[in-house]
């Protein structure tokens, strides 16, 4: 490390140390807790240990797993948890704190009953309980009342399963408020009881009360505990002053080391999406002030996690005095190696997160433009050098997979050129920037753009690359990443539609009233419809699908939700676009419904079609003659992270990734990228 890099880490806030009772972090960041769905029968096995070290290689300061981790039989893995109500964990948890300690890391674990929060009918099919009886329309269970049984019962859990943390070697844990268990209790808005659990404050914060005593019962005084606790439930439910309030009482009792502070309820999809976890429709860090006003009030250590994206942010939390330790959860899955490239003096080299919650998908903790992130087993994050001589790869197409193959190639030493015929690198990454709360995409494209040129590759824009053109450069390897086009052909009158494309990207000017059929539910549709509402067309959506936007996550469906809500645009679910036709000067359109196939009709001035994208093959197809695999990617090889055979016919190889093969997504382009360029 050289002098100037020295003198920054000296001064850099994020980078000092912090002491949390016996313990010392290294630095001030940290990972939060989330169920990251690597589990093996809700243990933490290889797959999730490695997800985890890989921050602490990385140099996290502290991280924390388990989101949501189980403390007893009727509190079921309704979101991929760990069970931590069973003495078969410990060992896992044994090797797990030795290989995060190894870096120098500490490790920390979430607990919880998640109450009525949970499904009767998943698990153990045990009736959810609750403080009172109420039903949580996210998780759609009815909660039992429970009685002094119950609630002893419980208690010990929390006890038994802090002593597994403890006998684990884990650091320390934490308990969740919010709107499991204990928030449960502490809310008005969830506990009616007139009992000595119910009125007052005091009396809705006995149960959390007595679950802390019994967790240093029973894993000791020395062992760190804190607290997940919600400073502002928002609108109704427990106000700034009653969480204030919360916390005080928790630290006279003196069983609480640290808050780890939250902002808003988590038992409906708006709340969960817009308030809790705040995705790319939210500003950056929404609640940090917030949070900054409650360490105000409370003498205990502060942390807190909420769409903290980037170091400036960060280090103005720490810099201002608003945390003890800030949380970068979503931005360590982007790059868990956030601190070395900090420590490195590599700032600007942080690959961003973008916010696009793809990391709480089905697919979690895949990233939106990190292909490596909960792949840790199999691809890995480091990129090695090429052994031998380097290889001249050519690239065609500019967008995501493109500039992820071009990125790749290069940082294992190739010489690389790559070709777009575009004036500027991106693909449709540029038109899906175009809508209100998606802007923030623009930084997966900027990153490889900056990588690109710090890997020397050369990058040759407003370049339509057609096969003599990429046999000009003598390639040894040919990558094919040039996407596709609107798929229209299919639809019977389709010369009378207009692509989202044409409208995203204001090629076509939109008519006096449109309606928009989106048949992927994905982006495109929900944006055009988006657009046209926002220069004062009636817009009808209609769908094939069940629900609007029904392949997305579940937070940008509920931003795409209530965009439609806020700009009046007509939803129709559950109908298939059959015939366009001239009836006049409008358009006559034919659907068939989904559910009855009855045929109904409709009428616009502009039709507006998503049905995904054709892939533009011909230069491959151009190619895979003179190629030496005639255009053939070996899957067992690729699927084994082996190289590619190379063919004893000579010829460059060749290959097609992306859009290019099959309309898809950002992730799956840029997974078909590096797990193709990182065995070139």
């Amino acid at each position: 490390m050289n002098d100037t890099n020295g003198d920054t880490n000296a001064t850099d806030p994020l980078l000092g140390p912090f002491q949390l009772k016996n313990l010392t972090f290294k630095n001030r960041i940290m990972s939060t807790s989330h169920a990251c769905g690597l589990h093996d029968g809700n243990m933490p096995g290889e797959r999730y240990q490695a997800y985890h070290e890989e921050k602490a290689k990385g140099g996290i300061g502290l991280t924390m797993f388990g989101g949501s981790s189980n403390v007893a039989p009727d509190s079921p893995s309704v979101f991929e948890q760990l069970d931590v109500a069973d003495d078969r964990i410990i060992p896992h948890f044994q090797k797990f704190s030795e290989r995060i300690h190894a870096h120098g890391a500490k490790l920390m674990i979430q607990i919880t009953h998640l109450g009525r929060r949970g499904d009767a009918n998943a698990g153990n099919w045990l009736p959810q309980i609750g403080p009172s009886l109420s039903r949580e329309t996210l998780h759609r269970a009815f909660a039992k009342e429970m009685d002094r049984h119950d609630i002893d019962r419980v208690v010990k859990a929390y006890g038994q399963a802090a002593r597994r943390c403890m006998e684990g070697g884990l650091d320390g844990l934490e308990t969740l408020t919010s709107a499991h268990l204990i928030g449960q209790f502490m809310s008005p808005l969830t506990n009616f009881r007139t009992d000595e659990f119910g009125g007052s404050l005091e009396n809705r914060c006995r149960f959390g009360l007595m679950v802390h005593d019994e967790i240093r019962r029973q894993a000791g005084d020395d062992f760190a505990c804190g607290m997940r606790i919600i400073v502002d439930e928002g609108s109704d439910g427990l106000a700034f002053e009653d969480c204030v309030e919360i916390a005080q009482i928790f630290e006279r009792a003196g069983t609480v080391d640290f808050f780890n502070a939250i902002y808003g309820r988590m038992d409906t999809a708006r709340a969960l999406a817009v308030d809790n976890m705040p995705g790319m429709a939210s500003p950056i860090a929404p609640w940090l002030q917030r949070v900054g006003e409650f360490k105000r009030e409370v003498k205990l250590p502060v942390f807190h996690a909420a769409r903290i994206a980037d170091i400036p942010t960060a280090r103005h939390a720490i810099r201002e005095g608003l945390l003890d330790m800030v949380a970068m959860t979503r931005a360590h899955i982007a790059d868990p190696h956030i601190v070395a490239k900090l420590m490195r003096g590599e700032e600007e080299r942080i690959r961003p997160c973008v916010g696009a919650t793809h990391c709480m998908s089905a697919q979690r903790p895949k990233c939106l433009h990190n292909a490596a992130t909960g792949r840790e087993t199999t691809i890995g994050h480091a990129i090695d050098k090429a052994g031998g001589p380097p290889r001249r790869v050519v690239v065609v197409g500019g967008g995501p997979a493109g500039m992820e193959a071009a990125r790749v190639a290069g940082e294992r030493g190739h010489d690389v050129v790559l070709f777009e015929a575009a004036t500027e690198l991106g693909g449709q990454v540029l038109l899906a920037t175009r809508a209100s709360w998606r802007r923030d995409l623009i930084g997966l494209v900027d990153w490889r753009r900056q990588e690109l040129e710090r890997l020397g590759v050369d990058v040759r824009t407003n370049a339509y690359a057609e096969a003599d053109d990429v046999r000009a450069e003598n390639p040894d390897v040919v990558i094919v990443a040039t996407g596709g086009v609107p798929d229209l052909e299919w639809l019977e009158g389709h010369e009378h539609c207009t692509s989202v494309w044409d409208v995203i990207g204001g090629t076509i000017p939109l008519a006096e009233d449109v309606l928009v059929y989106d048949g992927t539910g994905r982006h495109p549709a929900p944006q055009a419809a988006e657009l046209a509402a926002m220069q004062e067309r009636p817009v009808t959506l209609v769908t094939i699908d069940g629900m609007l936007a029904e392949e997305l996550t579940y937070s940008e469906r509920v931003s795409w939700k209530r965009r439609c809500f806020e700009l009046g645009i007509q939803v129709v679910p559950d109908h298939q676009l059959i015939r366009v036709e001239p009836e006049g000067n409008r358009l006559k359109l034919t659907f068939a419904n989904e559910l009855t196939q009855e045929h109904s009709t409709r009428h616009a001035a502009q039709v507006i079609v998503e049905h995904g994208t054709s892939p533009a093959t011909d230069v491959y197809e151009d190619l895979c003659a003179p190629s030496s695999n005639d255009g053939v990617t070996d899957i067992p090889a690729l699927l084994a992270g082996l190289t590619q055979p190379r063919a004893e016919t000579a010829g460059f190889e060749l290959h097609r990734i992306g859009d290019a093969i099959s309309s898809r997504n950002i992730p799956a382009a840029i997974n078909d990228a590096l797990r193709l360029c990182r065995t070139l």
